[in-house]
C-alpha cells in the first residue's frame, strides 16, 4: 500500500460552525462524527475533522482543488455572504481572484481565522 493522506484535525472557535461553514462551500454530505470531533469527509475518502481545542487557535493554511464549476458555485457563496476574500495570500488584492497555474484560485478565512485557498488547478 503506498502512503495516501486519511485525516487531519482542525482547530475551531465552533466546530459545529466551521463544519457546516466547509459542507456548504464545498457541498459536501455530513459525515459520522463522536467524541470531540464534528467530521465532514471529502470525495477522495480524506476526513476533516473540526474541534474546539482549550487553547489559542493559531492560524492554518487548507487548500482546496476544486472543479471549475465547483469553484464558480463557492466563489459565488463567498461573495453572496460578503466573505472578504483576495486573489493573494499577502491579501494584497482584495475582492479579486488569481489565474495561476493555469487554473483560477481565491483566498479567504474560515470561522476560526484559517487561511483557506481554493483552486481549480494544482500546482503541479
Amino acid at each position: 500500500m503506498t502512503a495516501t493522506f486519511n485525516h487531519t484535525i482542525i482547530a475551531s472557535k465552533d466546530r459545529n460552525e466551521s463544519a457546516q461553514f466547509f459542507r456548504e462551500l464545498l457541498e459536501l454530505s455530513e459525515a459520522p462524527s463522536w467524541g470531540p470531533f464534528t467530521n465532514i469527509q471529502l470525495a477522495d475518502g480524506v476526513l476533516l475533522q473540526f474541534a474546539e481545542p482549550p487553547v489559542e487557535i493559531q492560524m492554518q493554511h487548507y487548500a482546496f482543488l476544486l472543479d471549475d464549476e465547483l469553484f464558480d458555485r463557492a466563489y459565488r457563496r463567498l461573495c453572496d455572504r460578503d466573505i472578504e476574500h483576495w486573489a493573494d495570500p499577502q491579501m494584497s488584492r482584495p475582492g479579486e481572484i488569481n489565474n495561476g497555474h493555469g487554473g483560477r484560485g481565491v483566498y479567504f478565512k474560515d470561522p476560526a481565522g484559517h487561511a483557506i485557498e481554493l483552486i481549480t488547478r494544482p500546482y503541479l
